[in-house]
């Protein structure tokens, strides 16, 4: 099966930050307010407040580099029906017209380039402001695809368009042929991806559709038998319990957890599309700029690890969790469940003394090395039985998830 050289280097992306950042920032109870938790005339009134600080677009940038992120999906427009774009006369419904009086979505491009970042663009179908949405669909279609339209045409190459909503309207005939060949004619090396939400994760859709999604579930091998073109997936998942910001969630994943989502992502091939919801003035929460910070040092440690290697058929033999990924002319070992050592008379983690992990492998091993410090992996063979023992992390350390080079 051929892949295309734009899901090719999707894939080789890896990982990647959602943005959700729109008039309900700035009420901050999550980016659903307007249909749950606020009268629709209220909300509008966000409309003359919302002005992010000049500054907001490099820092965001900043934060997904500094993250690890090579790729940004942002919302241009949420459901609330708000653009962060100039919509060039479709509507007075934008960014350039509210308090800001700027087109964001060329801000935040012009720091992606600079900080070579890639830009993709989150877009709605659904629609709660545009009055064509319920009183006229095939006029809202026509709406919708001059939308995509101007994104595709003024703000340069962009990675791909992610779109989110058809769930809304099951029935409907989309016109997705008509949508998606508007976007080929413009960006043909864009990626096309719709979300097909919490109750759909791995289903493929559309011909043009590029990678399959899992919102907010780890993903697993996708069945591409009756597909005829290779397709990419990706799991996107949020810090918190809402994907826009608000002010009182503190039900925040450990940072183990979000490691450990990284690295199933990586196990079955598919992208890790991590989200942050800026405050109303386009700063980051501390509490995200914290989880950023900390994820991006152990990225850091194991990036050679994370991007490029691709799945391997090879299984771990009783073991649930650890698992290898091919490089290049190695193997990498993802670890988990090693302990802590110390010569006291105190558990300090779970995991066994000395973790093994035993595997068929035909081929002959130069070295086992950790990607953390270098040092050598006691390794044992006997024919192509080959057990890799993954001794106790160091006293004052915990990594969660150990990656050992496997050279051929």
């Amino acid at each position: 099966m051929i892949i295309e050289q734009r899901i090719k280097d999707f894939e080789n992306l890896g990982f990647g930050m959602f943005v959700h950042f729109g008039l309900y920032s700035v009420h901050g109870k999550g980016e659903w307010a307007y249909n749950i938790n606020i009268t629709p005339k209220d909300y509008e009134k966000l409309f003359y407040t919302f002005n992010p600080d000049k500054d907001w677009a490099k820092n965001l940038v900043s934060a997904a580099k500094g993250a690890g992120c090579k790729y940004i999906t942002i919302t241009t427009r949420h459901h609330d029906g708000f653009s962060l774009y100039d919509t060039c006369g479709l509507n007075e419904y934008d960014a350039p017209h509210s308090s800001a009086g700027r087109d964001l979505i060329r801000e935040f491009v012009d720091e992606c380039n600079m900080q070579g970042i890639v830009p993709f663009f989150y877009h709605t179908l659904l629609d709660w402001h545009e009055k064509s949405y319920k009183e006229n669909f095939p006029e809202y279609l026509k709406y919708l695809r001059a939308s995509v339209e101007i994104l595709c045409k003024n703000y340069g190459k962009i990675g791909g368009l992610w779109f989110d909503g058809m769930w809304d309207k099951k029935e409907e005939n989309w016109e997705e042929d008509e949508l998606y060949s508007l976007i080929r004619k413009y960006q043909p090396d864009a990626m096309i991806i719709n979300n097909t939400g919490l109750s759909a994760r791995g289903e493929l859709g559309h011909i043009e559709l590029d990678s399959v999604t899992f919102e907010r579930g780890r993903p697993h091998p996708i069945n591409l038998e009756d597909s005829p073109k290779y397709i990419a997936s990706e799991m996107c998942q949020i810090f918190g319990n809402y994907w826009g910001y608000a002010k009182r969630d503190f039900n925040f994943k450990s940072l183990k957890e979000i490691i450990e989502d990284f690295c199933v992502c990586r196990r079955y091939g598919a992208n890790y599309l991590l989200n942050i919801g800026p405050m109303g003035n386009g700063q980051l929460r501390p509490l995200d700029k914290a989880m950023l910070g900390a994820l991006g040092e152990w990225v850091d440690i194991y990036s050679e690890a994370l991007y490029t290697p691709r799945p391997s058929k090879i299984e771990i033999e009783g073991k649930e969790k650890s698992f290898l990924l091919e490089g290049e002319g190695c193997y990498y070992l993802f670890a988990y469940d090693i302990g802590v050592s110390a010569n006291i008379n105190v558990e300090l983690s779970k995991g066994n003394p000395d973790c093994k992990n035993s595997f068929k492998f035909d081929k002959q091993i130069k070295s086992v090395k950790w990607l953390d410090n270098g040092e050598d992996v006691l390794f044992s063979r006997d024919g192509d039985e080959v057990t890799v023992v993954t001794t106790p992390q160091l006293y004052g350390e915990h990594l969660v998830v150990k990656i050992a080079k496997i050279e051929i």
